[in-house]
């Protein structure tokens, strides 16, 4: 691996894309590929077929970090360390980072499973927030995702940080006509929980058996009233003292929670029986 010329200025053509595929959202959506750092992120990749390329700092390299045998058959590149702290996006890399390919999913996939259990975002902005979000989606057994084009980027630096590895396992589609896609919902079986202040407590909202999905809004302003209005359901989480609501990733954490309980207790009772 030593043996690799070293990349050695922020003018070479790769390290460019690279801090381009960092900051701007259009350049990760035209080409199809991201950004992971760090060594879980790494493996994660690879072991999903995705990863297509790596880059190591030049002291991460000879430290010998990871074993060559992770680099059999990938494309890999070595960056002096003055030039890789320059396209990170973390505070305290790890010296190693890796260009993506984009998970592609169709709706079709999402939702034709037997009792899917979807989770459906609107205007999540915050990109900590949507990636604790898909990654406690998977540790819910979540179907999939389906977010609306004013969520950040799910592919952005922070978000792809934020899933722990999430992002390669959780199916998600990105709706052109929201709307649109919850009505097609509707049609197709599923009931629609909405998260709303005015719900009832989630608790005594009835079950979420069967195709259902779970609608979370706007960090500050909730789901929109459009959205709202394709609810089956308003449901909300009781507060104890004087809190009127809760972050969203951790709102979307309890109810998601709540559904796969019922949902696992009904799957248990069936063994039983």
């Amino acid at each position: 691996m030593n043996s690799k010329s070293i990349i050695s200025s922020t003018n070479n053509p790769q390290i460019k894309n690279l801090a381009l595929l960092q900051r701007k959202s259009k350049a990760r959506r035209e080409q199809g590929l991201f950004i992971v750092e760090g060594i879980k992120m790494l493996e994660e990749a690879k072991a999903s077929g995705l990863l297509v390329k790596a880059y190591m700092s030049e002291s991460f390299c000879q430290e010998k970090i990871m074993t060559e045998e992770f680099f059999i058959g990938l494309e890999y590149e070595i960056i002096k360390d003055s030039v890789f702290n320059q396209v990170t996006d973390t505070m305290t890399p790890q010296g190693i980072m890796g260009i993506v390919r984009k998970p592609v999913y169709t709706l079709d996939q999402i939702i034709n499973g037997k009792d899917s259990f979807l989770l459906i975002l609107e205007d999540i902005r915050d990109p900590g927030n949507l990636g604790t979000i898909i990654r406690t989606a998977e540790g819910a057994g979540v179907s999939g995702i389906i977010l609306n084009r004013s969520c950040a980027d799910v592919l952005q630096p922070k978000v792809v940080r934020s899933t722990m590895g999430s992002i390669f396992r959780v199916p998600y589609y990105e709706a052109e006509d929201f709307l649109e896609v919850l009505a097609g919902l509707k049609e197709g079986g599923f009931k629609l929980f909405a998260a709303h202040l005015s719900g009832v407590p989630y608790d005594t909202s009835g079950c979420f058996l069967g195709k259902c999905g779970l609608l979370i809004g706007n960090e500050a302003n909730g789901l929109s009233e459009a959205t709202v209005a394709m609810a089956d359901n308003l449901i909300r989480i009781p507060m104890a003292g004087k809190v009127e609501s809760l972050n969203a990733a951790i709102a979307a954490g309890i109810l998601m929670y709540e559904a796969a309980r019922q949902r696992r207790a009904t799957t248990d009772k069936h063994i039983e029986d």
